[in-house]
């Protein structure tokens, strides 16, 4: 098993063996013995439905769980301590796939639960989204489940379409257009609002990039972002921000400045994430909360492709020799019946069967939930560069949205990540 330096973490470790987790340190055999699972969950509102359940897990299983639960900046440093170091200590970890999945699998902390998702047809693995399973296997081995998803889906506002006689944007043509005449007839009101920070952007420029027929890389790993179709998305992502967004828009927007815009009033359309849904439709964070209208994203000459990915999954610490009171936890944590509870307290899942379920589409608008279901079948189960150094990546990949937006060349721009992301792959594989 490959591990990694932990000198960098000396002060962090110091920290975490002072008390940071709840878990007391007890080993893997003793906590097999004595019918104890170790689980370290992020702070989240999936987490806080998990946590009032565990009585019911603990009385159907017999076993007693000890769990550690911390912000994500916290677990970030306990997992870099004790996965580098080895540590048997924790058995379930909350993790996100696409953000250090590929790094974890590579530096062997990641279990293969390849045969444990096949053996339980009750359970059944068939029944998760194909983006969220891509995004949870690696080299052919499943090695996370699946427990939060999210797609990026259009908002808009219903009254501004009404008054400017429009329909929905089904195309991105469409979606230009319709941008374009609300602001003109609006001038204080933006058509369009989205992230245009250089690396929060990527996430939700990636749904484009796929609409337009690109993506960040090939079948071989290499970089296509100075595609005809990567070119083109860049094009106009950006360009629909600098002509119809709002009046001097800044290049580091995230989507708390972003979703503040549209749930403000000032802006026509805004493409996010499905999950963070509630503050546009709760009127005590919203203006505009009677207004809002949800839709898939629009299509490009590709498509409507947006992502659809598990935000967060659950692992099983490849150093446990606790293993399979783990795989228990997670079979419970993961099963129908709770993913359901979770999804109708406001936590889009990643089974299929619930969202076919009306009762899991009971808590969310109507429309949102129909655009859910667009977007879970053409989805693609990524929404950056899959690569060990994801932050880096996104910086590199990031710069031609920046460039769009502030008028500069998207074409040459795009070369020249191409050129910075083939050397930063090439980097990865030495």
């Amino acid at each position: 098993m490959k591990r990694r330096s932990v000198m960098k973490y000396a002060a962090v470790a110091a920290a975490l063996s002072m008390g940071l987790t709840a878990c007391g340190g007890s080993g893997s055999s003793d906590a097999k013995e004595s019918g104890i699972v170790r689980v370290t969950l992020a702070n989240h509102v999936w987490t806080e439905g998990i946590k009032a359940a565990i009585p019911e897990f603990e009385k159907s299983s017999g076993l007693k769980v000890e769990l550690t639960q911390l912000g994500e900046d916290q677990l970030s440093d306990q997992y870099n301590v004790k996965l580098n170091a080895g540590s048997d200590e924790i058995d379930v970890m909350m993790y996100r796939p696409l953000q250090e999945g590929k790094a974890f699998a590579k530096n062997g902390y990641l279990a293969d639960l390849t045969s444990k998702v096949s053996s339980d047809s009750g359970w059944d693995w068939k029944d998760y989204q194909e983006g969220p399973v891509k995004a949870t296997t690696a080299d052919g081995k499943v090695v996370g489940v699946p427990i939060i998803t999210e797609r990026e889906v259009l908002y808009y506002r219903k009254d501004l379409l009404k008054a400017a006689g429009l329909e929905v944007p089904k195309t991105m043509d469409e979606l230009e257009a319709a941008a374009k005449a609300i602001k003109e007839a609006n001038p204080d009101t933006a058509g369009f609002v989205a992230r245009t920070g250089k690396s929060a952007a990527v996430t939700q420029f990636s749904s484009f990039l796929y609409s337009f027929g690109g993506d960040f890389t090939d079948s071989s790993g290499k970089s296509t972002v100075n595609s005809a179709a990567a070119k083109e998305a860049y094009a106009y992502y950006g360009g629909l921000i600098r002509n119809y967004g709002p009046a001097n828009v800044s290049t580091d927007m995230s989507w708390p400045e972003a979703m503040a815009i549209f749930t403000q009033g000032k802006a026509a359309f805004y493409t996010e994430a499905d999950s963070l849904y509630k503050n546009a439709t709760d009127p005590a964070k919203s203006k505009v909360a009677d207004t809002v209208g949800f839709a898939a994203l629009p299509a490009g000459p590709a498509g409507s492709k947006p992502y659809n990915i598990p935000s967060w999954g659950l692992a099983v610490n490849e150093a446990s020799g606790n293993q399979d009171n783990a795989w228990k936890f997670i079979q419970w944590a993961t099963s129908k019946e709770r993913t359901l509870a979770a999804q109708k307290a406001g936590v889009p899942g990643p089974r299929a069967s619930v969202w076919a379920d009306s009762a899991g589409t009971s808590t969310y608008p109507k429309d949102l939930a129909e655009a859910i279901a667009v977007s879970a079948k053409n989805g693609v189960g990524h929404d950056r560069p899959e690569v060990v150094t994801v932050g880096k990546a996104r910086e590199i990949v990031g710069e031609p949205i920046v460039a769009s937006i502030t008028g500069a060349d998207a074409s040459a721009a795009a070369e020249s990540a191409h050129e910075a992301f083939q050397k930063f792959l090439d980097s990865e594989k030495k």
